[in-house]
């Protein structure tokens, strides 16, 4: 049985492919997150978002050691990161953890600039891209995701995006009270540079968008979407509502198609074309796989 031998020997190999690519975007978020911190905050006494925020602050103010606060103040939301999304993640996280306080403790980062508005900006930049890249290998770096997620969970009126923000708000009062108001504001700007620059390697410059559009001339804008512009679409059954133009109760086809932030000109630009009045929402979406979609890089 040839075929059987052969599925049975590649899916262990394609295992062993991912473990290797999630292992290499942990390390390299682990160093260029220590490079963010070393390189560039740690010297202007400038601190982060999150659990390593908190950790940074109390570094400075108590004189207790930065890598040994990363670990024990994450130690709660790794517990917590065990119970709600499992063992697996929890390990890979510890493990990520204790690499960034490794890294920080032994590696020779330079100083890079004394400039305060380059090292707000770059340093954000590096720890963005670093939280980023270990996400993508499976890991976080601050367990403050973990603790975001389970509040939400808890509550409907705050979504995940909240509650770090009201974390965060917190954070930086406490900071501008205790290490003053200009270096308060500095943290916060490589808070927002972090930000763009996790968001841009969860969902590169390719973010998707999923667009709806409903046009009485949908079956030409399906044959421009599929044939122009190579997008997959997806047709709904309708039907009218009671609109300014008097139609009730006629059937039609409802399109959607999910494009990436480059092609969507494109897509509008077929669409006014082909019917000016037609109805068209859009809205991102975090990430897609499979059908006409194309792969991102890190996936």
């Amino acid at each position: 049985m040839p075929a059987t031998q052969t599925t049975s020997l590649d899916i262990p190999a394609l295992s062993l492919s991912r473990r290797i690519k999630n292992t290499s975007l942990v390390i390299a978020g682990i160093l260029s997150a220590g490079f963010g911190l070393k390189g560039f905050l740690l010297s202007s006494h400038f601190i982060d978002g999150g659990v390593t925020g908190v950790s940074m602050l109390l570094s400075s103010t108590l004189g207790i050691p930065l890598p040994f606060l990363l670990i024990i103040i994450n130690i709660p939301f790794l517990l917590l990161g065990y119970r709600q999304i499992g063992m697996a993640f929890a390990i890979k996280s510890a493990v990520a953890i204790a690499g960034l306080a490794l890294c920080l403790a032994v590696m020779p980062f330079p100083d890079v600039t004394p400039d305060f508005f380059l090292t707000s900006v770059f340093g954000g930049v590096f720890i963005g891209a670093g939280i980023g890249l270990a996400m993508r290998g499976g890991a976080v770096l601050d367990g403050t995701e973990v603790a975001a997620l389970l509040i939400s969970k808890r509550s409907s009126l705050l979504k995940v995006s909240d509650v770090i923000l009201l974390l965060n708000i917190v954070i930086f009062g406490v900071a501008a009270f205790i290490l003053g108001v200009q270096v308060a504001l500095y943290s916060i700007l490589t808070y927002v540079s972090a930000s763009k620059a996790l968001d841009f390697v969860l969902n590169g410059i390719e973010q998707y968008t999923g667009v709806t559009i409903i046009s009485a001339q949908s079956e030409a804008i399906r044959q421009a979407v599929t044939t122009n512009l190579g997008r997959g679409v997806t047709i709904y059954q309708g039907k009218r509502g009671f609109g300014h133009r008097g139609h009730q109760d006629l059937a039609m086809d409802i399109l959607f198609t999910v494009v990436t932030r480059l092609e969507l000109p494109a897509l509008r630009a077929e669409i006014r074309r082909l019917d000016p009045q037609a109805f068209v929402v859009q809205h991102h979406i975090d990430d897609a796989e499979g059908g006409m979609v194309k792969k991102r890089p890190f996936h």
